[in-house]
């Protein structure tokens, strides 16, 4: 199972996956009804893959909390609705799936948020109860390779080509990063007005 392109952003609803890189943010596709639209820069976006809850010695990605609460269920979504269940539902079934959860870092909101979350891929079928698949014996070698030329190649900047510019968001979509490039303003100083 892996979490990975999925993205929540904090002034739309539901949960999106990253499609592809644009001028001014992100293409993203609705994962509960597959319409595409435009996260821009400004927006608060948040990777799934990132998220963690925190436990009483350290912290647990939250990919983890969903494979234990997938194998709780049997693979169904919750038994209640999230929004309306009540305190004691939810923190039983979540300290199943996570025994140590730190219960004055976590919010009964992130609950409500996480189960929410995790109905939405189980119905979608991005979460089935597997381990993260490691990397296969083939793209481990290529990527050290790739890292060993990166650190080698001289430190120099060059104007790139309009071709260049072009290729850069087709290669980080392949390689499945995710960046946002934000504009800033140079504030004028009192002597500059």
């Amino acid at each position: 199972m892996s979490l990975k392109g999925i993205l929540s952003i904090v002034t739309y609803p539901g949960l999106y996956k990253h499609v592809a890189q644009a001028k001014n943010g992100l293409v993203i596709e609705s994962i509960a009804d597959g319409k595409r639209s435009l996260a821009y820069a400004t927006s608060r976006i948040s990777a799934l893959e990132d998220i963690s809850i925190y436990t009483s010695d350290g912290d647990t990605k939250l990919s983890e909390v969903y494979k234990n609460l997938y194998n709780e269920l049997g693979g169904k979504k919750t038994p209640f609705n999230p929004k309306k269940a009540s305190e004691k539902e939810l923190t039983d079934l979540f300290t199943k799936a996570l025994p140590d959860w730190d219960k004055d870092r976590v919010y009964l909101s992130d609950i409500k948020r996480a189960y929410s979350w995790y109905n939405l891929l189980v119905e979608k079928g991005y979460i089935d109860g597997k381990d993260e698949e490691p990397e296969t014996a083939q793209e481990q070698p290529a990527k050290e390779e790739a890292e060993k030329e990166a650190e080698a190649a001289p430190k120099t900047r060059t104007r790139k080509s309009k071709a260049a510019a072009e290729a850069k968001p087709a290669a980080e979509e392949e390689s499945g990063e995710i960046t946002v490039k934000k504009r800033t303003r140079k504030k004028k100083t009192t002597e500059e007005k």
